[in-house]
């Protein structure tokens, strides 16, 4: 699943969490995102910092679930996982045995670890606190460009409503 299919599955309710910490923490990608919804629009990005969140959100949302956002919805969620999430994501890099410096990998391109033990590693992290988060982040994970896991791949569609 590629990141602009991630926005295309998520509920508004889930983007506009999602972007509620990213505000916070990192207010210029958060930008980057209204300018991406307004020019979908043919928009000013006043005129979507102007809308009422939730509107907001869906509308980034919408203009995120498009195949030609897909570079800046990969970003967003990169940013979400690296700014507010890092101590998860650093869990699920260790979890798999991957090199990183603070949630950015040391190798660009990893191997996939062997199958069962992929296997347990997803099913036991899946199964920690704040699930939803868990899924997105291995949903991110597997999305990006230079992950090429087709067992992570298979284990996710597993766990995607049709």
């Amino acid at each position: 699943m590629r990141a602009f299919q991630i926005f295309a599955a998520m509920s508004n309710e889930r983007v506009a969490d999602l972007l509620k910490a990213m505000g916070e923490e990192s207010p210029g990608v958060l930008m980057q995102a209204v300018q991406v919804a307004a020019a979908s629009m043919n928009a000013r990005p006043s005129y979507i910092n102007k809308l009422p969140f939730a509107k907001k959100a869906a509308t980034i949302r919408r203009a995120l679930a498009r195949v030609t956002a897909n570079e800046i919805a990969e970003e967003i969620l990169a940013v979400y996982f690296l700014q507010t999430r890092k101590a998860l994501l650093a869990d699920w890099l260790d979890s798999v045995g991957l090199e990183h410096e603070e949630g950015i990998l040391k190798e660009s391109n990893p191997s996939q670890p062997p199958e069962e033990s992929l296997r347990t590693t997803v099913k036991s992290f899946l199964a920690g606190e704040g699930p939803e988060d868990r899924l997105l982040l291995l949903q991110t994970f597997a999305g990006q460009s230079v992950i090429d896991w087709p067992v992570l791949d298979a284990l996710l569609e597993e766990q995607t409503p049709s």
